[in-house]
């Protein structure tokens, strides 16, 4: 609380080492990667206005990158840090100069490596932008934490996707073996079999978190994970939602709170409870998996809320957890429920498209994520180095508004060439829920539905008043979403399910935008220089 939101603009540097460490974040040895030698990642907080280079210094044995999820990186495409999109990744060995200014944007972000599934083993971190619109909200409370939620495996992604992508598996995805809030839990070792191979240590500790009585706390609630949902709840405490996606919202009092993959929620607990100890909760939604993974899985996760700075168990007569349930589907909390603080109506759409998502089995009983009938592969030469040489080029298949037919057919690319206002229609043709991220952008959510099919006789009396604006969102199992983009910041930008396994299986689509400013562009020679290994 203590940072300057009128700070002037300035240059803030960090360096980011990323290596492979043996570590137990719930007593279960395993290889983790990560950033600094620790998990999750340092802090990194800026101001609005301020320019960041953050050196990246690759000792892993297999390449890297790191993507700023949500940060719109207007002007620096080239440094959004999507492996096959937006660069080549960072070769092992090598360092890469992360340069760009946090512009017209302020609230709760991470970042993570968007390499394969490498961020699932460890490569993820906070990243808080402030700004002087914050004074208003900032008399609300009087401590901000920061909390990462995340599912964890007990081995390596890149062991476990194998067996994910293997002749015969009908899309189910690896079930975690535990959660973790803070980047810590506590394990059952005797959930494992002697022989099982595992080593597991007893010592494990859940998080905790001191409070002082009678104050108010901003929980800046980050989920981190590959797969799982989690529903958030403090026994005895409601939350009080003020901000969803980095975008402020008017509050909304709950009990449990649904957060996805890659979503982020802040949350105000007031603490006028006895001075005691209280249960935090992360339940993983099991709703969400295939499979239950028993009896390894404990999906009730836990961390302390502590008065006395103490770290006993609380008294099931003092914690006491809602009674009110939320469903048990993977949705999102209701978005007519979220008003932004900030009011910004929808403006008119120029053109619509739709998508349908699927799964699909085909050659060798291969079942992959499609957008329309394309699953996605990520290129050796990036999508945006392509377009800027066929816009040089005056190659008039990179300028055609509408679907593009100038890339390779294992990528799905909708190109606007120059500024509109795009409506997309996301229609889930899978029985699973699926997270939906934009690079790039936030989008405003038009409607969405549970099951059927969006009513076009409906299009032009949809609501324009100050609709949800945020830059995750997930979509029903059976579902469908529009979605509106004024498509103003130029580049190439990935629309993705950010379910680790379902990207890796191909489920990402890119968006081609502002031709007309692109074709001035010059990729930066060390941007260039990545793709010479």
């Amino acid at each position: 609380m203590n940072w300057d939101l009128n700070a002037p603009p300035t240059t803030r540097v960090y360096n980011l080492t990323v290596s492979e460490i043996q570590a137990a974040p719930d007593g279960v040895v395993r290889t983790l990667l990560v950033f600094n030698g620790q998990f999750p990642g340092p802090l990194i907080e800026a101001n609005r206005g301020d320019r960041l280079l953050i050196n990246v210094t690759n000792t892993l044995q297999n390449a890297t990158t790191v993507h700023w999820h949500g940060l719109y990186q207007n002007g620096t495409n080239w440094m959004d840090g999507t492996s096959g999109v937006t660069q080549c990744p960072i070769p092992p060995g090598k360092s890469f100069l992360y340069n760009f200014t946090l512009e017209n944007q302020y609230g709760t972000y991470w970042y993570h490596s968007h390499f394969q599934t490498q961020y699932s083993d460890g490569l993820v971190g906070p990243l808080i932008i402030h700004a002087p619109d914050e004074a208003s909200i900032r008399v609300g409370y009087d401590f901000d934490q920061i909390i990462l939620l995340s599912d964890w495996y007990h081995d390596l992604s890149a062991s476990l996707l194998p067996g994910y992508l293997a002749s015969g598996n009908e899309n189910l995805e690896p079930v975690p073996d535990n959660g973790l809030i803070q980047g810590t839990n506590y394990f059952n070792c005797s959930s494992y079999d002697p022989d099982s191979g595992y080593i597991c240590q007893d010592n494990s500790t859940q998080a905790s978190f001191v409070v002082s009585q009678n104050k108010r706390y901003r929980f800046r609630l980050i989920n981190t994970g590959s797969f799982g949902e989690f529903q958030f709840s403090v026994d005895n405490h409601t939350l009080t939602v003020i901000e969803a996606d980095s975008t402020l919202v008017e509050p909304v009092t709950v009990h449990r709170l649904p957060i996805h993959i890659a979503q982020r929620y802040s949350v105000i607990i007031h603490t006028n409870q006895t001075a005691t100890n209280y249960w935090i909760r992360a339940w993983l939604n099991t709703f969400c998996f295939g499979d239950d993974n028993l009896p390894v899985l404990n999906p009730n996760v836990l961390a302390l809320l502590t008065y006395t700075n103490t770290t006993y168990e609380p008294l099931d007569t003092e914690s006491v957890d809602w009674t009110t349930a939320l469903e048990l589907q993977c949705q999102d909390l209701n978005v007519t429920e979220l008003v932004p603080l900030v009011a910004e109506d929808a403006p008119s759409p120029d053109q619509a498209f739709r998508i349908d998502v699927s799964f699909q089995i085909h050659d060798y009983a291969i079942d992959l994520a499609y957008i329309n009938s394309t699953t996605w592969v990520p290129l050796t030469v990036p999508t945006l180095n392509q377009a800027i040489t066929g816009l040089h080029a005056d190659n008039a298949t990179f300028n055609n508004l509408g679907l593009s037919t100038a890339f390779p057919s294992s990528q799905f690319i909708i190109t606007v060439p120059e500024l509109q206002v795009i409506d997309l229609l996301i229609n889930s043709l899978d029985e699973g829920a699926h997270p939906f991220h934009l690079h790039g952008y936030q989008f405003w959510i038009m409607a969405d539905g549970s099951s059927g099919d969006f009513d076009w006789s409906t299009y032009e009396s949809l609501n324009i008043t100050n609709p949800m604006r945020r830059d995750t969102m997930t979509i029903d199992a059976y579902g469908w979403a529009m979605i509106r983009i004024r498509a103003d910041n130029p580049g190439l930008w990935a629309l993705h399910c950010h379910i680790a396994w379902h990207m890796e299986a191909g489920l990402l689509m890119q968006f081609q935008i502002r031709n007309d400013l692109m074709k001035e562009w010059t990729l930066p020679s060390d941007v260039a220089a990545l793709c010479n290994g």
